[in-house]
């Protein structure tokens, strides 16, 4: 008799990474994680957006240590400078002038923990984003429109943001919108569940 997959849960409330996770057509559970997400002195942004992911990952195992948990967080990166979600319309604004026209790299990392094995492993996918020169009515008009104020950088390339854009470079196509499929079908198949095999 073939042994069963241990459950997953997605340890995230990004309603972006649950649709995400549903492409593989897994059965899974979403827990709110409870991390502070406030970074740390001096950390980089690619260093944030791992710790995060990893934090999140390992608060929902340690309640459910015969899961398979994923985590994950995504930091825009400008020059170094981490950009988080906006929040609102203001500081929405404020970021897309910023990246007008400029290269930006949004680190989307994905953890995989499963505590009663001791797996756990995080990875990071980078995006290179280039932004077009905005202008503030195109600013204006999509922030209208979408109101992407729970997206790192304000953008949601996935809907209108894609307008606001130039250019996008990336060896794993999901990680801009939150959750980087191609590794995390990996780390899945390295913590006993085997996608194409479930």
């Amino acid at each position: 008799m073939p042994t069963l997959p241990p459950p997953l849960i997605l340890g995230s409330t990004s309603r972006y990474r649950r649709e995400l996770l549903e492409r593989l057509r897994l059965p899974f559970l979403v827990e709110a994680p409870q991390v502070d997400e406030t970074p740390l002195p001096g950390e980089a942004p690619a260093a944030l957006a791992q710790r995060l992911a990893l934090a999140k990952a390992r608060a929902v195992a340690a309640l459910h240590p015969q899961a398979v948990v994923i985590g994950s967080d995504q930091v825009a990166d400008l020059d170094g400078r981490s950009l988080g979600k906006p929040g609102n319309h203001e500081r929405a604004a404020a970021q897309l002038r910023l990246l007008s026209g400029r290269q930006a790299v949004f680190h989307t990392a994905v953890a995989v923990v499963r505590a009663d094995t001791s797996f756990e492993e995080v990875a990071l996918a980078p995006v290179t984003v280039r932004f077009r020169a905005l202008h503030t009515e195109e600013i204006e008009h999509y922030l209208r429109l979408e109101e992407p104020y729970d997206c790192a950088g304000s953008a949601k390339c996935e809907t209108l943001g894609i307008a606001l854009l130039e250019a996008i470079d990336s060896d794993d196509p999901t990680a801009l919108v939150g959750l980087p499929l191609i590794r995390t079908c990996r780390m899945l198949r390295e913590a006993g569940i085997d996608v194409l095999r479930a």
